[in-house]
């Protein structure tokens, strides 16, 4: 085979990477002269061969050396710790910028900077598509834009999950292609009608590997889970040098719109520290879902007893109701060992994730004490879209409910706490999976009201330090009795009678003995009486498969 040399940029794609060229003639072009007749397509055959090995040189030995100085991987090497070894079956692997000879033969090529393909993660088959970087920045100067397009639209015809692999402007356009066209264009977002399509189709995941910016940053949100990796990735509309521009900001990359910006705004789901966990993180997470919502979530060999007992719930919660107390050892406890996959890092004092119980995926929702105990903006964007994942892909949803109601005060109020919790609350109740709740402590207010459906017939359990009510009985009495108090002989001694009277009142058993609540149960009994129900639940999701009632939304 001839010799592949870099030559100097040249043409509408003069900058970011090198061409490649020939240094002899071609070898198709010899081939016709010098091969037998009888070898067939065999020069055509080596050309494919020669031409798909120019595509892997990506962006060439200079570029992807400072890929490799930014500390971060190239296309190639990512797509190979990520997808099972051997599986990545590469889509239009020959396309690219070419230039031709005055004979008609291929003399450079500069391949496009977005790699697709076919891949199994795990054993399960996806669409998964790659920024290039090391052509032109993902700018769209090197973009060929068909081919992205084809890739969602192939993931909506094949029902195959998508994967993202987000570094640079993932095909939007620039000054510079606008200067060489001579005039710009009406904005078109290539590919959109699938990308919003697949959203209620199939698992969609994206991951920030760099710098994602415009269009790139688009998608990156338009995901059922996206990641970013602290340090080397980045999201924002625009980069600093437009918003330097457009607002005299002067700023970095990562303080317009690292980690640190977005770590809790809703805008990724997950961050963290190395590629490799962002692919750990994406296997983990498409391991809980089906392929498609036409299909039920893959259930796993039950290797967990499902009747296993752990004595340290009898004393997760503490007595004294302001206490906190740690959720992870609960969550532990009552899901299949090692299941638990924390989704929304940004809720605060709400807990979302998905679980397993007998091997059965499910939603999960609960509460972080040390965090509070109410649910904030952030929270209620967590639920919505836990909740709303759940319905897409037939996920029965729990909830370990210890939810204190909306976060108070002014600055919940300037946020528009309420309306956000109404739109969980919403979520929920829109909700067609099957829905289960173990009370663990606190259900107060609207937030503890709406935290699952009681208006259907779900199954519910309370444990002994169950509490609920409109408001917090015990905090109000000074001030419902404030008259009563200030006309009592002893204050102090008419407030301690006060107290134990309400707290008969309050007692779990007295609303047991009413029907308010379904069941009280010594918390070691959890585990067994959810895998139970989960295999009811079961039963009831091929009637929800399909598309859901309406699509979901970033």
């Amino acid at each position: 085979m001839p010799a592949v040399h870099p030559v100097e940029p040249g043409g509408a794609v003069d900058e970011g990477a090198p061409l490649f060229f020939v240094e002899s003639a071609d070898v198709a072009g010899a081939a016709e002269e010098h091969a037998p007749a009888d070898d067939g397509w065999a020069a055509e055959v080596e050309e494919i061969h020669r031409r798909r090995e120019l595509a892997h040189r990506m962006g060439g030995p200079e570029k992807v050396a400072r890929q490799h100085a930014s500390g971060r991987l190239t296309v190639r090497e990512r797509i190979g710790l990520l997808a099972d070894p051997g599986s990545f079956a590469e889509i239009g692997a020959l396309t690219g910028f070419a230039e031709h000879g005055a004979d008609g033969r291929l003399a450079s090529l500069l391949p496009a900077n977005f790699v697709a393909g076919t891949a199994r993660i795990d054993g399960r088959k996806v669409v998964l598509g790659a920024d290039d970087f090391t052509v032109r920045g993902g700018s769209g100067d090197a973009a060929i834009h068909a081919k992205q397009v084809y890739s969602e639209e192939y993931a909506r015809e094949m029902r195959l999950p998508v994967v993202r692999l987000l570094d640079g402007a993932s095909g939007g356009g620039s000054v510079k292609m606008a200067t060489e066209a001579g005039f710009t264009y009406l904005p078109v977002n290539p590919a959109w009608d699938a990308v919003v399509d697949n959203m209620s189709l199939v698992p969609v995941v994206a991951a920030c590997l760099g710098p994602t910016v415009g269009l790139g940053a688009a998608r990156l949100v338009m995901s059922h889970l996206s990641v970013m990796v602290e340090g080397i990735g980045q999201l924002f509309t625009a980069g600093p040098p437009v918003v330097r521009g457009g607002t005299g900001e002067d700023l970095t990359k990562e303080e317009l719109g690292g980690a640190g910006i977005h770590r809790g705004n809703g805008a990724i789901e997950r961050f963290v520290p190395t590629e490799e966990a962002a692919f750990d993180v994406v296997r983990r997470f498409l391991s809980y879902l089906p392929g498609s919502v036409f299909e039920l979530p893959p259930v796993s060999p039950a290797t967990d007893p499902a009747d296993r007992r752990t004595d340290d719930l009898l004393t997760a919660v503490p007595r004294d109701p302001r206490a906190p107390y740690r959720i992870d050892p609960i969550l532990d406890a009552v899901f299949d060992a090692g299941s638990v996959f924390r989704y929304a890092e940004y809720g605060g004092a709400t807990v979302t994730a998905l679980a397993r119980l007998d091997g059965r995926p499910v939603g999960v929702i609960a509460s972080d004490p040390f965090k509070g105990a109410t649910m904030s903006v952030e929270g209620a964007q967590a639920v919505t879209r836990l909740v709303d994942l759940c319905e897409t892909f037939h996920l029965p949803i729990v909830s370990l409910t210890d939810q204190a109601g909306m976060t108070i005060g002014s600055a919940a109020e300037r946020r528009a706490t309420i309306r956000h919790g109404a739109r969980a609350i919403a979520a929920v109740y829109q909700a067609r999976v099957p829905q289960a709740e173990l009370i663990l402590r606190r259900v107060y207010g609207v937030g503890g009201a709406g935290i699952v459906n009681r208006h259907r017939p779900g199954r519910s359990w309370a444990w002994p330090s169950g509490d609920w009510g409109s408001l917090p009985v015990q905090g109000g009495i000074e001030a419902a009795f404030r008259a009563h108090l200030e006309k009592a002989d002893d204050p102090e001694r008419e407030l301690e009678r006060l107290r134990a009277q309400l707290a008969a009142i309050t007692s779990p058993f007295r609303t047991a003995e009413r029907f308010g609540v379904q069941d009280l149960i010594d918390p070691r009994d959890s585990r067994a009486l959810l895998c139970d129900w989960v295999r009811d639940a079961y039963r009831l999701l091929p009637e929800l498969t399909g598309r859901p009632s309406f699509g979901a939304r970033p």
